[in-house]
């Protein structure tokens, strides 16, 4: 399988009956952009079975961090749900996707916009010097239906608060909004009616979305990418790709099986 790399599981956590993360060993020759994302799976009956999967962990971290849900009958996340360390992972050897500082037009904010495990891309994005020095302030948004399934972005979040390097930045520049629609919680609503309603700029003390300065990754249910994406270009915004910046990006290849 020269497709890929070989790699070992390192651990594996269960955040809820529906959400784990693991990390595995990286090989040195895999290279990658934080945001991107990489096929990845298992070998089933000698063959690969593989999904899109981003990166979690940096492109500066030594290894590799997947943030996935547990679908009861999907071909691989039933599997993948049950790796233990020391099992073998198979890794893309090229990385890709849309979810890239460079296919954004230059600005001042950058609101990172996540559901469920779409949250991945962007845990590595802000453990990148190089957005803090791009951006005044970064907006790290994750929706979720029930606060259980905040866990993970929580406990990112309160790592990089006590890191040596990141404290200072993401004190300085990193606001981190987690929101549920389904249980009582400090913020409530879907991503889409925060904007729209000015709640979520409320809630954090800044102004409301303004085209000059705003610029936007997302990734989440593709029904929530469609909302937002009608959303963002009804305000003018444009959306960008690797081959012509934009006002926003998004992450299409979102796991679901």
């Amino acid at each position: 399988m020269s497709a890929f790399h070989r790699e070992k599981v390192l651990s594996v956590q269960h955040w809820t009956d529906t959400l784990f993360s693991f990390r595995a060993t990286r090989n040195s020759g895999f290279r990658f952009q934080n945001g991107q994302f990489a096929m990845i799976g298992l070998e089933v009956d000698g063959r690969p079975l593989m999904r899109a999967y981003s990166m979690a962990s940096a492109n500066h971290e030594d290894e590799l961090e997947f943030f996935s849900i547990k679908v009861a009958d999907g071909p691989l996340t039933s599997r993948l749900q049950r790796i233990k360390e020391g099992d073998t992972i198979l890794v893309g050897r090229k990385a890709t996707g849309t979810l890239i500082a460079d296919n954004l037009i230059p600005g001042k904010r950058l609101l990172l916009l996540s559901t469920g495990t779409g949250l991945a891309p962007f845990a590595s994005l802000i453990k990148d010097p190089e957005v803090y020095e791009q951006f005044e302030t970064i907006v790290l948004v994750h929706g979720c239906r029930q606060v259980s399934e905040l866990a993970y972005g929580e406990e990112l979040v309160a790592k990089l608060r006590d890191d040596e390097l990141f404290g200072p930045l993401l004190t300085e520049k990193l606001v981190y909004y987690p929101t549920v629609t389904r249980e009582p919680f400090r913020n409530r609503g879907r991503i889409t009616d925060l904007i729209t309603s000015k709640q979520l700029f409320d809630d954090i003390g800044q102004s409301p979305l303004d085209i000059e300065t705003d610029r936007v990754m997302m990734c989440g249910s593709p029904a929530m990418l469609e909302e937002l994406r009608q959303m963002f270009e009804a305000r003018g915004f444009a959306e960008g790709n690797n081959s012509e910046p934009g006002h926003f990006v998004i992450e299409k290849a979102f796991v679901e099986r």
